[in-house]
């Protein structure tokens, strides 16, 4: 079995491009793409590239149909989600769970089905005959159906002093460094459900987290928001933007300007944490696929693309919900649409 996670379920660096493929009852006299000119070991009926709960849905129900199937994991499996604390609204687990479980968790599974997995990350593809030639890492495969589920990634601010203080007191991830800012004063930038949880989060470990925000009220859930509102550790700022985060080697505060216009201020605290949505990671697809105008990837209802047998997956699409249960089922579904086109070779 391939392993991506230590006992911890912490990601571990493996040697690139580790392939495993299960010697499930399945894998024998699978259709494989070796019958339209690939070679047989790298060869596959499906691959996913992305290691989330997209990719990794889709590479369990993939499996289980019993195509030979190969997920891309990234050299680190799992992406945002080991970054958030507590995942909730996720049917089966009605206390949450921590993305750093969830990710090994449904990995197991998905090997257990026969999926094969690769620490390596999509680079590039090509039209193969009726499929694709996916280069990864150092390798090359084919594929007679793709589905991207890549992912997103958290925007950043572009302001000054954002990337000099990167790693030295802003952060994007509230459950790494939140134990190392005990007791300080942070600032958390966004009004969405993950800048809400995180702020819940670093509550319980810093002396006030204030949250500063665009408009003029909270966004997302309400679970959160009434959780968030209600915390007395945690205080809002609306109708404000950050213009500068300060410090020397360490962060100081950050200096806010109102969006209506007036003067500027200045806000001591010694961690900043960024959660104003999300970018997709559509770039290596990017020129084969029609995108919107945030380049997400454009999908009819069965998550087909305009190019035969590419499919997407998850918050990389136009449309998705950004909810992990959501994620979950676009990977079902892309998988079950995957499965339907290799059986009859139906695109439109």
């Amino acid at each position: 079995m391939a392993q991506f996670w230590n006992q911890s379920c912490r990601p571990v660096n493996k040697k690139q491009n580790a392939l495993s493929f299960s010697s499930h009852p399945c894998a024998a006299g699978i259709q494989s793409f070796a019958a339209h000119g690939g070679p047989l070991n790298n060869a596959f009926d499906v691959i996913v590239a992305g290691g989330g709960i997209a990719g990794l849905s889709a590479g369990l129900y993939a499996a289980r149909f019993g195509r030979r199937t190969l997920v891309l994991g990234g050299n680190v499996p799992g992406g945002l989600l080991l970054s958030i604390e507590h995942i909730e609204g996720l049917p089966g687990f009605p206390e949450g769970v921590p993305g750093y479980d969830l990710c090994p968790i449904m990995q197991e599974q998905a090997e257990a089905a026969g999926a094969g997995f690769a620490s390596a990350e999509l680079e590039r593809i090509e039209t193969h005959g009726d499929g694709w030639c996916i280069h990864a890492g150092s390798e090359t495969y084919t594929a007679r159906a793709l589905v991207v589920a890549t992912g997103a990634r958290l925007r950043a601010l572009g302001v000054p002093g954002e990337a000099a203080l990167d790693g030295k007191g802003v952060s994007h991830c509230a459950s790494c460094d939140a134990p190392l800012l005990r007791g300080c004063a942070v600032v958390v930038v966004g009004s969405g459900d993950s800048a809400m949880q995180e702020s819940l989060h670093l509550s319980s470990h810093a002396s006030k987290v204030t949250m500063l925000h665009r408009g003029s009220a909270l966004g997302g859930q309400a679970s959160y928001r009434e959780r968030v509102l209600a915390d007395p550790r945690i205080e809002h700022r609306y109708g404000v933007v950050v213009t500068e985060i300060l410090g020397d080697g360490a962060v100081t505060g950050v200096r806010m300007q109102p969006t209506g216009g007036g003067p500027g201020s200045e806000l001591e605290a010694s961690g900043v944490f960024v959660y104003i949505g999300v970018e997709p990671n559509a770039g290596v697809v990017r020129e084969l696929v029609e995108c919107d105008d945030r380049g997400h990837i454009r999908t009819d209802a069965y998550l087909r693309t305009a190019r035969r047998g590419l499919f997407a997956a998850g918050i990389v699409r136009a449309g998705a919900s950004g909810q992990a249960a959501g994620a979950a089922g676009d990977g079902v579904n892309a998988a079950i649409m995957a499965d339907r086109y290799l059986r009859n070779g139906i695109w439109n």
